[in-house]
């Protein structure tokens, strides 16, 4: 649902006009529009504005809305402007930043704020506004500025629409992967062990283990075969792949010592080159297809990482492929269809393919040879054209070394980021001078082929979260079966061997057994979104019968435990929900 902006401008400016109002000496800083809403940033000397301030805000802009302000908007000065905030640091600094000599404002009484003309004259009722959030930020994010009390809001004009905000805002949060995360304690992070490195957690690790044992038969099926190589690789590696010009900042400092000079790995194309040039190759043996679970370190920084969605450490489902330039569509299709049968077995939908090309303007970023770049757009371009998908063209966004496809996907936090790619190289052959024997015996120069099934992860483990809600498949879940016992006296010995015999058929069973009354055990098991729950008590010990009640649903089952494990592990073996 999107929010009407210029009605989210006027609140802002209607929120700070009653804040300069509550609070003297209280100064207008820095405002902006957030993804649901607004935000107005406040220098405020000796106050605190808390949550709990909010209903008082509120009822503030309801005096303004009812005494029905004269809004007018109009041009100022750069002159007239420094008078009118000659005492006022930060909207003279916004002021001189813009470099201009005319601006556009807002006038609401005898409040006056930087402001295009929106063509409202009136704030719609205040009942159907909200203040959401405080927090303290930066001016202008220098930590070496004053702090300043930023207060977050939204508004709509009319009831309907600010029911249905507050419930789109209610599932968004219900799908935020780091509350999710949270919740079914998945992964963790440690400012002691350093921020963006995520560390995970035991239900997290089962999560991710089953995600690589999938990927890995994928590729496996599709002749993919894997390699391990070294988390560090030399300075002149990266010079020779073009990164260190072109990636460096993201890169995290050189480990010197005597007289080499190392990187951590920020990606594994080098390697993987240099896993091709260790023997020569025959045509025969095109394509050449390698992958790796590789662990990359890429500095971000601290005020972007999110989650699991942006973090300094991941493990990317890397593949590459080299091979012969006939073989380029065929190949891309391929892989495409690989990427696609991925998401399909794991649930996750992809929100749009963008063709990713350069931006023959930028010689800085991009490689400067016109031809190589018209050659492989065009290939990419053919190929998407030839699966019949639509894409859209995205100049600008190519990697530095070739255009790519990449498959986007919408988090709960609205971002729009890359999960899956296929991006074409003719860059990397030449500056490591591949090469090949062709059907001629002579040597020629192959195409290389960087994709990635569900990129890292870390990312898709976030976005598997927000799109299933922490729901997820059996197969994929960390824990399977939670065993609840009724009586730990009568019943745990019965419930462990059970819990046992689970455990070696290969299905992730827990046992519960704390003295928490059975309730509080079978409200645990559904917190924790666990699939299958199985309450062991009186009943259970002289049957071969078990009752079990799986997520989501009310009914209990009663149910043979052969039959049971049966039905489990078909489910587990064909990667169904």
């Amino acid at each position: 649902m999107e929010l009407n902006k210029n009605l989210q401008i006027l609140a802002q400016k209607m929120m700070a006009y009653a804040v300069s109002q509550m609070y003297p000496g209280a100064l207008i800083a820095q405002d902006q529009l957030i993804e649901d809403g607004f935000r107005y940033a406040f220098y405020v000397p000796n106050e605190v504005i808390s949550s709990n301030d909010f209903n008082r805000i509120k009822a503030q802009m309801k005096r303004l809305y009812d005494s029905n302000p004269k809004i007018t908007y109009t041009v100022k000065s750069l002159a007239e402007l420094n008078e009118v905030f000659k005492n006022n640091k930060f909207k003279l600094a916004a002021i001189h930043n813009a470099k201009q000599e005319q601006f556009d404002v807002i006038i609401i009484n005898n409040f006056i704020d930087l402001c295009p003309n929106l063509g409202i004259d009136r704030l719609p009722k205040v009942d159907w506004l909200e203040l959401v959030n405080v927090s303290g930020i930066y001016f202008q994010g220098n930590a070496n500025e004053q702090q300043l009390v930023a207060i977050d809001g939204w508004i709509v004009d009319n009831q309907v629409d600010h029911d249905n905000f507050k419930a789109y805002l209610q599932d968004k949060l219900e799908r935020d992967h780091r509350k999710i995360g949270a919740e079914l304690e998945l992964f963790t992070f440690d400012d002691s062990v350093g921020k963006g490195l995520p560390i995970w957690l035991e239900n997290g690790a089962n999560v991710k283990f089953m995600l690589e044992d999938y990927c890995r038969e994928l590729l496996l099926r599709n002749e993919f075969h894997f390699v391990q190589t070294p988390i560090l690789g030399t300075v002149d590696l990266y010079k020779t792949s073009g990164h260190w010009d072109h990636y460096r900042e993201n890169m995290f400092p050189v480990l010197a010592f005597d007289d080499e000079a190392y990187v951590i790995k920020p990606m594994n194309c080098p390697h993987h080159i240099r896993v091709f040039q260790h023997k020569s190759h025959s045509y025969k043996e095109l394509p050449y297809r390698i992958a790796e679970f590789g662990i990359q370190h890429r500095y971000e920084s601290s005020g972007s990482l999110t989650g699991l969605e942006r973090v300094r450490q991941m493990q990317l489902v890397d593949t590459h492929t080299i091979l012969m330039h006939s073989q380029i569509k065929s190949e891309i299709k391929r892989f495409f269809n690989i990427i696609l049968e991925a998401h399909k077995t794991l649930g996750t939908e992809l929100y749009s393919i963008d063709l990713s090309l350069h931006d023959p303007n930028d010689k800085e970023k991009f490689f400067d040879n016109p031809e190589m770049w018209k050659n492989a757009e065009n290939q990419l371009r053919s190929a998407l054209k030839a699966l019949k998908v639509p894409f859209k063209e995205v100049v600008g966004e190519a990697a530095f070394y070739g255009p790519k496809i990449d498959m986007q996907m919408k988090t709960a936090t609205g971002h729009i980021v890359t999960i899956s790619t296929i991006q074409l190289d003719f860059l990397l052959p030449e500056r490591f001078n591949l090469e090949y024997i062709d059907d001629q015996g002579k040597k020629a120069r192959p195409v290389f082929i960087h994709a990635g099934i569900i990129g890292t992860f870390e990312r898709y483990m976030a976005i598997l979260l927000e799109q299933t809600k922490g729901v997820l498949p059996s197969w994929l879940s960390p824990i399977q079966v939670m065993l609840m016992t009724v009586n730990n006296e009568k019943h745990y010995k019965f419930a462990k061997r059970m819990q046992l015999k689970l455990l070696k058929l290969g299905i992730r069973a827990r046992l519960d057994d704390s003295d928490n009354r059975i309730s509080k055990k079978i409200r645990d098991a559904q917190i924790h979104k666990i699939p299958y729950q199985i309450v062991i008590g009186d009943n259970e010990l002289n049957s071969k019968d078990i009752v079990y009640r799986e997520y989501g649903k009310n009914e209990e089952v009663k149910i043979p435990l052969t039959k049971f494990i049966s039905l489990l592990k078909k489910k587990i073996k064909n990667r169904i929900k």
